[in-house]
């Protein structure tokens, strides 16, 4: 009988934040193919019987190309395995779950998606940042700074909209074009950021910064985010390097800019 695979989500890096469903699935595996960035916690769930390939891909460094990951869960399943394909965070969240699920749909292959806590509301909820707000963030917009094709930068709106909190994954090295996306889509100079690098691990970093101030912030180690948007007001660090936040200031703020 053929097998199955699993596309798991294992969260953004805490082992406490895999979900109840994602670590059953885990240790009723015969193989894992996992990527880069997940915790040895997590991969320590697998039975020592399973075996455990890495199959990740970090920039700069040598990766396995997804088509030979779509293939290496093809064999495995037709051969009757219970394969599990463990992605960081989200796997339909710029994770290539899609990806992956159209290549075993095709295969004939019989797959179930085990949804995972996507990067942005992990960082965002350990820095308490509220990534939407009644008053003053309506929308919520997850960007990506590179595309498919290495080098490339990804398409992003002309124009983004207004009271809305951004998150962007991958957001590269060079923080001045960043910077430059961010104003040439219409986010305001002084719109606070977060920049979040390893969220919910111990190695966690957070650096506050301004749109306008953004080509200056640190290069914290990958993996990253950027959050921009009023709310990043609220995260603990913002009220210990300013003060003054008035949530009232902000909301008539928006109101006017709404009006106008």
């Amino acid at each position: 009988m053929p097998g199955k695979v699993f596309v798991v989500g294992a969260g953004p890096g805490d082992p406490e934040l895999l979900t109840l469903k994602a670590a059953k699935v885990l240790r009723s595996a015969d193989i894992v193919l996992h990527d880069e960035l997940v915790s040895r916690e997590i991969l320590n769930l697998i039975p020592t019987v399973a075996e455990v390939l890495n199959v990740g891909k970090r920039c700069g460094k040598k990766s396995t190309p997804q088509e030979q990951i779509n293939r290496l869960l093809i064999e495995h399943a037709l051969v009757g395995r219970t394969v599990v394909r463990l992605k960081g965070g989200d796997p339909f969240i710029f994770g290539r779950g899609g990806e992956e699920l159209e290549a075993l749909r095709n295969a004939g292959v019989e797959v179930e998606v085990v949804p995972g806590i996507t990067a942005a509301l992990g960082a965002a909820a350990v820095n308490k940042i509220p990534l939407t707000h009644r008053d003053i963030a309506s929308t919520l917009v997850l960007l990506t700074a590179t595309s498919k094709q290495s080098g490339e930068a990804a398409a992003w709106p002309e124009l983004l909209p207004a009271n809305a909190t951004i998150v962007i994954y991958m957001p590269g090295h060079d923080f001045v074009v960043l910077q430059q996306r961010l104003l040439y889509a219409g986010v305001a100079a002084q719109t606070p950021c977060a920049i979040i690098s390893g969220a919910t691990t111990e190695s966690e970093q957070t650096h506050i910064a301004t749109v306008l101030d953004l080509s200056n912030a640190p290069r914290l180690v990958p993996p990253r985010l950027v959050v921009v948007g009023e709310v990043v007001r609220f995260a603990d660090k913002f009220k210990q390097q300013f003060s003054g936040f008035n949530l009232s200031t902000i909301t008539e703020a928006s109101a006017r800019e709404s009006v106008e």
